[in-house]
């Protein structure tokens, strides 16, 4: 965040001066969190389904904020915007019953603009926006690793991609900050599009296009549509842009009709640009491979669990080789170095006794669960899946569960545990094949029907409303026995 008085601040944002002089500095973070607020800091005041922000804005100010952005009058000095009835904030606040929220969030992002755009023309910060519908954490969490080796990046935490994530990301980097790196989601059309207007990329890369929010969407081709505006949002190749696209999926590698930006592909694809050779899976679930590029080639052993790994390691290796002046060398060593960033993706713990467990219990889609059970059947040892619903398929989730079954059934699995009646047709096209499978009603009974032991690996997955991280944590804990 720059420094910024809160007279400039309700210039910017088309807010008013409430309890305060206009004098107050902002010199500290932008929170929507009264507890994560500091001295010289600014409280974002949104509504939530449980608690109002406002609420808390005297709580901030004894903490030392320099104000409040609210959408009324508050304890403490504030920039007040109106609300503007009849408008809803997104799907993050769902509890935005009078616009309050979409004024403040509206607010916070032309907010992150300005920052954003001043440090872009001042300090030369180069923004990265990268989208897919899998792996865009974990490629953002190794494209974060690559640039910091170039300078101080900014990178969201976890999965803090939408519109709410975004700004309060944005507004993290300085004055200092080299490299700006922003997930993005979507879950309709013209979401992503909206994201590059709060902090628009130079460069921008796609991943791939699969069936995740395929409920929402109703086709891949929409899915496509959506992703694909990140590209459309880059300047032209004479200005610096830079699409680096998914070389392996011809959805993504389509995408280069879409933007005047320099195109980079990035795949296993011979055609690719950035591409894999030589690749191996060990037994410990991790992959080897010779990166090839046009300004030479170099070994990768990742550290990070599962074949997928090198698809996001590629992409983000051509977006470190665009954006710094990192060798093809520095690259394949940051990204040998790099340690997952974000829980529960591919998350490996070890009990004292020998249990491995791969809990990746943060989201699934067809895709992924294909990446996560091709990762389990490499690795040594007796293998026991633990599997919940994929949300968010549509009018495809029951086809979709039945195909996971097989998909289980084939991979040579001992033991699949299935929990939840909204995946029972993983269950019964697994049984089917001929895999030993499980049905249970929850996470706690699926504790109870792994029989996993020393030696033993378990994948634990599911999408995030399953919650089955608990039950990774829980045979971390010991709680199961062969």
């Amino acid at each position: 965040m720059i420094d910024l008085t809160l007279a400039e601040l309700a210039r910017l944002v088309g807010g008013r001066l409430h309890r305060a002089t206009g004098d107050e500095r902002i010199t500290g973070t932008v929170e929507f969190d009264s507890r994560a607020v500091g001295p010289g800091g600014l409280f974002v005041a949104l509504p939530g389904e449980r608690v109002d922000g406002h609420a808390y804005a005297a709580t901030a100010a004894a903490q030392g904020a320099a104000g409040v952005l609210a959408a009324r009058e508050v304890d403490a000095p504030a920039v007040v915007v109106d609300p503007t009835p009849g408008t809803h904030a997104g799907y993050v606040l769902e509890a935005d019953h009078d616009g309050s929220g979409a004024a403040v969030l509206t607010a916070l992002q032309r907010l992150a603009r300005h920052v954003v755009d001043t440090l872009v023309a001042t300090t030369g910060l180069a923004v990265v926006g990268i989208t897919g519908s899998s792996g865009k954490t974990s490629t953002k969490d190794l494209v974060a690793a690559l640039l910091e080796r170039d300078g101080p990046t900014v990178a969201p935490p976890g999965s803090f991609n939408n519109e709410l994530g975004h700004p309060w990301t944005a507004l993290r980097a300085m004055t200092t900050t080299r490299h700006l790196v922003l997930e993005l989601s979507a879950r309709g059309p013209g979401h992503i599009a909206a994201l590059c207007r709060v902090a628009p990329p130079r460069v921008g890369a796609v991943l791939n296009v699969g069936s995740a929010h395929l409920g929402e969407f109703g086709s891949r081709e929409a899915i496509a549509d959506a992703k694909g505006e990140v590209v459309e949002a880059l300047p032209p190749a004479a200005d610096g842009g830079v699409a680096v696209l998914g070389a392996d999926d011809p959805v993504v590698a389509a995408m280069a009709d879409r933007t005047t930006a320099r195109v980079v592909h990035a795949g296993r694809s011979a055609a690719a640009h950035v591409r894999a050779v030589d690749e191996t899976l060990g037994d410990d679930g991790r992959a080897r491979f010779r990166l090839v590029t046009a300004a030479g080639e170099a070994d990768v052993a990742l550290r990070l669990r599962g074949a997928h790994q090198v698809d996001n390691a590629l992409v983000a290796a051509a977006i470190a080789l665009e954006t710094t002046g990192l060798s093809v060398a520095q690259v394949a060593d940051a990204l040998g170095a790099a340690e997952p960033r974000s829980r529960w993706r591919m998350e490996v713990g070890e009990r004292p006794d020998g249990l491995t467990v791969l809990n990746d219990a943060y989201n699934a889609n067809p895709e992924s669960m294909r990446a996560a059970l091709t990762t389990l059947a490499a690795m040594k040892g007796r293998h026991t899946a633990v599997l919940g619903a994929m949300a968010e398929l549509g009018p495809d989730a029951e086809s979709a569960h039945a195909e996971l079954g097989r998909l289980a059934a084939s991979t040579g699995l001992d033991r699949l545990v299935v929990v939840g009646e909204a995946a029972r047709r993983t269950h019964e096209a697994a049984r089917d094949a001929g895999l030993a499978s499980h049905l249970v009603p929850d996470a706690a009974s699926a504790v109870e029907a792994v029989h996993a032991g020393p030696g033993d690996v378990v994948l634990v997955k599911a999408s995030r409303s399953a919650g089955l991280e608990t039950v990774a944590e829980a045979l971390l804990a010991g709680e199961a026995t062969r």
